[in-house]
């Protein structure tokens, strides 16, 4: 049987580890820190087999080298023409990665990052098919654009808004109250995104993670997912005017929000 569990990292990150109960293989996805990970594995009884990474940044590569040194024969795949050059084995967007019985397809989504990549399968895992899509998407949130442009990022929501909407979405951080106030600042009319918060709200008072997400949702919430919707746009072009910006294409309207975002 596999599972998939959140090991918390750094203040708000979420490494993914896909485990099979059977055999007690491993795979860790955008390990940061070694350290959380390897308690995790051994509390569990779990031997590290594969690592996947999504992007270079730190906070998801930092832990691989200490990890693959447990291990002499880990797999490390992680996307080719990369500032990360850890990878044992490169991938690019149209690639499969296997590991058991899933079958991963690469997509590419620059934005982020420009190397930055997806991982998914439409075998079910805990009863959904899978996205590890480390800071491209997030709940009710995007990645910041540190190497892409509005245009590429966009490119990239659209390649993971056509995945099912049943999908499980592994993003990589907690982020979900911080995007939901923007969201609703956004939206302020929207009942659904408010009464989101609320469950979000009551989760993390509870302590537990609002990841994953449903696509589903996301696709109905998610303003940076929403950029033919016709509150989003009103509200893009609201915004558009005081920052003397333009709007006159989806591309536009997402590229209003994300400036949004990023002022807010």
């Amino acid at each position: 049987m596999l599972t998939i569990s959140a090991i918390p990292a750094f203040n708000d990150n979420y490494i993914w580890c896909l485990s099979n109960s059977e055999d007690r293989k491993a795979l860790i996805v955008d390990p940061g820190q070694a350290e959380p990970v390897i308690e995790f594995l051994e509390e569990n009884g779990l031997e590290l087999d594969t690592i996947l990474v999504t992007h270079h940044h730190p906070d998801h590569v930092g832990g691989v080298g200490k990890l693959a040194g447990t291990v002499s024969d880990c797999r490390i795949i992680g996307p080719a023409n990369s500032p990360f050059k850890g990878a044992r084995s490169e991938v690019h967007p149209g690639d499969e990665v296997v590991w058991q019985e899933l079958t991963f397809q690469v997509l590419g989504v620059p934005g982020h990052t420009l190397d930055h990549i997806a991982y998914y399968t439409d075998v079910p895992v805990n009863n959904r098919p899978v996205l590890f899509c480390g800071d491209t998407l997030f709940v009710c949130g995007c990645g910041r654009l540190f190497e892409g442009t509005p245009q590429q990022m966009k490119q990239s929501l659209e390649t993971l808004r056509e995945l099912p909407d049943d999908t499980a979405v592994y993003c990589a951080h907690e982020y979900t109250l911080a995007n939901l106030k923007f969201a609703r600042h956004w939206l302020p009319d929207d009942q659904a995104l408010t009464e989101f918060e609320s469950q979000c709200r009551k989760l993390r008072e509870e302590g537990k993670p609002t990841v994953p997400s449903v696509l589903g949702d996301e696709k109905r919430l998610n303003p940076f997912l929403r950029w033919d919707d016709k509150a989003v746009v009103e509200a893009a072009n609201r915004y558009a005017r005081q920052a003397g910006l333009t709007v006159a294409s989806d591309n536009d309207v997402f590229a209003a929000t994300r400036h949004g975002k990023d002022t807010f």
